[in-house]
């Protein structure tokens, strides 16, 4: 009955969307504990600090014009290679998120690949399914990115000792090597658009109309602070990748007389709200233009979902954890 109520939460929060997943999240917390009697498990600390510092460091990065720039620059490659538009978008969708941590700058590229797709005679459906996959993979391999968070959080692998490091080392390669053979698959989906009757027919009777995606322009000024801005985020994030590589650059400190190392959880919170700051303070952006961003509203829904759902689940484990492993480990296990 409680792992109904934990599915019942999930479902009708997924439904809702937005912070909806974390309210009915947090719902279904509430009966488990004054229902059920459960204790309540651990609550996602870690992982909801490290996305607000992400976010914080990111909407910064978008309302200094950052996010603008890097899809203005995105667009120039892209335009440049118009015939390899299904293998080059995905790989500049993959780095642009990586380097970024969020998925937008991908978003803002798509009706720019839809149309150099369909002037190149290219089956836009290849390079955009694709393109929204290869943002996604990278978001796993993102040193910066939600995903991430959640991974290097006590409660998941760093209490196991995983670092940052041995995250990366598997996630870069096997994410990179997949959207690579996932560009390869799509590109032999469908026929060209030259023999395809539908589009021929479409484009007969005048039913299909050249539709110009107009680039972002940015004036010299404002480019000058978005380019300030990018220049601020990416060496934040190699800072992380940095320390996250590296063990012995990270402070170490004595703690019931032994010597630990900072957690990385700590180094990326740290590094991303001084990456806020310095772009705050080199860009001169208003401080209230952050808050405002679409960058900022999803982040803290992801927020708000992660409190809700994290939790609920984290209490049900606890809660059943002999259940679990006499039912359900056993059977991963086995099979």
């Amino acid at each position: 009955i409680e792992l109904l109520v934990v599915l019942l939460a999930i479902f009708i929060g997924a439904r809702v969307g937005g912070i909806g997943l974390g309210i009915f999240g947090m719902i279904g917390l509430g009966i488990l504990v004054f229902g059920f009697g459960l204790k309540p498990g651990d609550a996602p600390t870690d992982v909801m600090l490290i996305i607000v510092a992400v976010i914080t460091a990111a909407a910064a990065l978008q309302a200094a014009g950052g996010l603008d720039y890097l899809v203005k620059v995105a667009e120039k490659i892209l335009r440049k290679n118009p015939a390899m538009i299904t293998f080059l978008a995905p790989i500049v969708c993959y780095f642009f998120t990586f380097f970024s941590g969020t998925g937008h700058i991908a978003y803002s590229l798509l009706p720019i690949i839809s149309e150099i797709a369909t002037d190149s005679k290219v089956r836009p459906e290849r390079p955009l399914s694709i393109s929204v996959i290869a943002s996604q993979q990278a978001i796993t391999a993102s040193p910066i990115s939600a995903a991430t968070a959640a991974l290097l959080s006590a409660e998941l692998l760093g209490s196991k000792g995983i670092t940052l490091g041995n995250i990366l080392t598997v996630c870069v390669p096997a994410t990179l090597i997949g959207v690579i053979v996932g560009a390869i698959v799509v590109s032999f989906i469908g026929v060209p658009l030259e023999k395809d009757p539908e589009y021929l027919r479409r484009l007969k009777e005048g039913l299909l109309q050249k539709e110009e995606k107009s680039s972002i322009q940015i004036s010299e000024k404002d480019q000058q602070r978005a380019k300030i801005s990018v220049i601020i985020f990416l060496i934040g994030v190699f800072s992380i990748m940095l320390f996250g590589f590296i063990d012995t650059l990270r402070p170490s400190f004595m703690t019931n007389g032994k010597l630990q190392k900072m957690e990385m959880t700590h180094v990326i919170e740290i590094i991303m709200m001084t990456v806020a700051g310095l772009i705050l303070i080199f860009t001169r952006i208003e401080v209230n233009k952050i808050i405002k961003g679409s960058v900022f509203l999803a982040g803290m829904q992801a927020v708000i979902a992660i409190f809700g759902i994290a939790w609920m689940g984290d209490t049900f484990f606890d809660g059943n954890a002999k259940f679990i492993e006499d039912n359900i480990e056993n059977i991963v296990t086995h099979y």
